[in-house]
């Protein structure tokens, strides 16, 4: 019997620890969101947008600190009045921090709250005297914006945070319809004409008009000065207002 002749096929395979592994697709591509950041708040307004007014009659004594020792006397006489309205820029328990109309330039004291009648303000007066402009503010918002004649080179508006010290009436033609004394002093004259002081005040145009024009000017002794129809508008302004000058 013929021997058989096997043929033996050996197939090799290939062990895989794993199956293959799945193509995953690439992540949609998205727009970035924007981000949107808070505005910035709006800067202050160069002047209180609220003021309390304390009003003091007589010479009042005024002290160094809440319950501290006196240093000194709110002045009464010609230029004073028995009568004054200054502004309180802070407060403490039975106790009033004002500016004071005497000099020096920048004077505050404490007085006892029992020492006045409160009263306020919304109105504000900023002077530039670089710009020859004045502004009023009417609860932190601009509402005027005027041309101005400032003080000369010999004889600066003083620069500061000061106040209407008093509304006067007109001494005559071209002092306007009224005149605002302010408590900031002249820091280069010490008695204007003889008077005992020299206070830097907001009146008519001394018929200086056309020096003031538009755009306003250096042409003062420190005073300044406005078109009598631009004065006309601070009517509504009463004493004790904060007016802040700036160069």
């Amino acid at each position: 019997m013929g021997a058989a002749l096997s043929v033996m096929v050996v197939v090799g395979v290939v062990a895989l620890g794993t199956s293959p592994a799945t193509l995953q697709e690439p992540p949609p591509v998205t727009s970035a969101v924007p981000v949107t950041m808070p505005a910035p708040p709006p800067p202050p307004p160069p002047v209180p947008a609220q003021t309390t007014i304390a009003q003091v009659t007589g010479p009042v004594p005024y002290f160094s600190a809440p319950d501290g020792i006196p240093v000194g006397t709110i002045p009464v006489g010609s230029w004073w009045g028995q009568t004054k309205y200054v502004p309180v820029i802070a407060e403490a328990p039975g106790w009033l921090e004002i500016r004071l109309p005497q000099r020096p330039n920048g004077l505050t004291g404490w007085i006892p709250a029992t020492s006045a009648q409160l009263s306020s303000t919304s109105y504000g007066i900023l002077i530039d005297v670089t710009a020859h402009r004045v502004r009023l503010y009417h609860e932190g918002v601009p509402m005027l914006d005027l041309p101005a004649g400032t003080g000369t080179a010999n004889d600066p508006t003083p620069l500061g945070q000061f106040y209407v010290m008093d509304v006067a009436p007109s001494e005559g033609p071209g002092w306007g319809p009224f005149i605002l004394d302010t408590n900031a002093h002249s820091e280069t004259i010490t008695s204007w004409e003889g008077s005992g002081d020299a206070f830097t005040a907001i009146h008519g145009p001394l018929g200086a008009d056309a020096a003031i024009g538009t755009t306003g000017g250096a042409i003062s002794h420190g005073c300044v000065r406005l078109h009598d129809a631009d004065l006309a508008q601070l009517s509504p302004v009463p004493p004790g207002t904060p007016v802040v000058i700036v160069a």
